[in-house]
């Protein structure tokens, strides 16, 4: 029986990509949103799904990180990084040069800010509910139209490509999070992520947690700051560092953070991802 796993659909976006790297061999099953995937797995009706959680230009996906925030028994087991390489393309015979609305996310779009501004400043840009949904929208388009989406979705869909790698940026890259109801056992090139808030706003409170870390030469890869939802002007900090949380030196400095800290929840170590992964 195939191993099912869960993903933000629909079919034919960047998620769908990164469910193909992480488990080429997984039947996979669309959602319609992050809340719904992360449901699914609380619940065990998946034993793994795959959602963004944050991209090299718009930052963190925040209802990723909420939603870890507040299902304890949801972990990080695993990451994938996928690079994003935007495809123009269109109905069949559409002529590209008469193109007069180009459909996509609005992320999408403001990737291709340039591009669009440049090569088609004549053409309209209208928003889609997804990069995929862009391409049935520009179907469904009274005038000439053409869509931006991924890849994947010229696989699944009869068009014709009219641009290959039109964002940008060339390094854009989106990361994406494998949740499970068990992080990943240690493989010697793991990293963690993590979540903690204080319950008194004291000087030198956040100096102090963060010291725990690089008086163990623990490298820091990203710190930042999510609302509480409780009070104004009360934040939950996320941490991703090198290292394993079973073993030392993340160990201990998870031990020691433990002491200034009201809330200290270790939302996952699993491997870190590499190109040749």
């Amino acid at each position: 029986m195939a191993f099912t796993l869960g993903f933000l659909g629909p079919s034919g976006t960047y998620t769908e990509e990164a469910c193909i790297l992480y488990d080429p061999t997984a039947e996979l099953r669309p959602y319609s949103t992050i809340t719904a995937v992360g449901e699914a797995v609380a619940s065990g009706d998946l034993v793994e799904g795959v959602v963004p959680i944050e991209n090299s230009l718009e930052g963190s996906v925040t209802f990723t990180l909420d939603l870890l925030i507040s299902q304890p028994n949801l972990f990080i087991k695993g990451e994938v990084v996928v690079p994003i390489v935007h495809y123009l393309m269109a109905k069949p015979g559409t002529v590209a040069s008469e193109v007069k609305v180009i459909y996509s996310h609005p992320q999408a779009l403001a990737q291709c800010r340039q591009y669009l501004e440049k090569t088609y400043p004549q053409a309209e840009q209208m928003a889609s509910l997804s990069t995929v949904l862009a391409v049935s929208d520009s179907f469904a388009s009274p005038v000439p139209a053409a869509a931006i989406a991924p890849r994947r979705a010229s696989e699944l869909n009869e068009v014709d490509v009219l641009d290959i790698g039109i964002q940008d940026v060339a390094s854009n890259v989106t990361r994406f999070a494998v949740l499970s109801l068990a992080d990943h056992a240690p493989t010697g090139h793991d990293k963690t992520s993590m979540a903690f808030t204080f319950e008194v706003d004291t000087p030198g409170s956040l100096y102090r947690a963060l010291r725990e870390f690089g008086i163990r030469d623990i490298n820091l890869y990203k710190i930042e700051s999510r609302p509480t939802k409780q009070y104004l002007g009360q934040y939950i900090f996320l941490m991703d560092c090198a290292g394993h949380r079973e073993e030392s030196p993340m160990k201990d400095a998870l031990a020691a953070l433990s002491q200034p800290t009201s809330m200290l929840r270790v939302l996952g170590s699993y491997p870190r991802w590499y190109p040749e992964s």
